[in-house]
């Protein structure tokens, strides 16, 4: 009769054993993100400084946006800006003009960064930006706002800037 039980306690011992360890422990998971928030802020700042020193106000740029959204809300569009001002937003595929509601949160350099600091101040799980190292806009960046939940992930890519004179 003691045999069973004895037989199931070992089981359950060494399944017991066999759990995952946390790699970090929970006072070191709620501090890392601040580490990196202070790091992304700081690249943030420099680089809208960076672009801001430019002054340019006349521009093109190719945009996609790698959602888990609808096909029109992808692109790869082309935006473009006069005087701070989006004038257009055009498919590439087919040259005509999109709904400009889809990309309302990127029609601007300015908004772009503003979508970074965004993610900063909500301490996105994750956050990787690329910047011009000329101009300073960014050129990619990706966003996970929680771990937890699959398809919230932004990814986001800026090619083909244009000043336009």
């Amino acid at each position: 009769m003691r045999l069973p039980i004895i037989i199931s306690a070992g089981l359950l011992l060494s399944f017991g054993l066999n759990l995952p360890v946390m790699s970090k422990s929970p006072i070191e998971i709620a501090q890392s993100p601040t580490k990196n928030n202070n790091l992304d802020l700081r690249r943030l700042k420099f680089n809208r400084y960076l672009w801001n020193q430019q002054n340019i106000s006349n521009y093109r740029y190719t945009f996609s946006n790698g959602c888990f959204c609808i096909p029109d809300a992808r692109g790869p569009v082309v935006i473009e800006v006069r005087n701070g001002q989006t004038t257009s937003i055009t498919s590439v595929a087919t040259g005509q003009a999109v709904n400009p509601d889809f990309f309302q949160n990127y029609k601007t350099i300015p908004k772009l960064f503003d979508v970074i600091e965004d993610a900063i101040n909500r301490k996105a799980s994750s956050l990787n930006v690329s910047y011009s190292p000329r101009f300073g806009y960014p050129t990619q960046i990706q966003i996970d706002y929680n771990s937890q939940i699959a398809d919230e992930e932004i990814y986001l890519t800026i090619e083909n800037f244009q000043e336009i004179k």
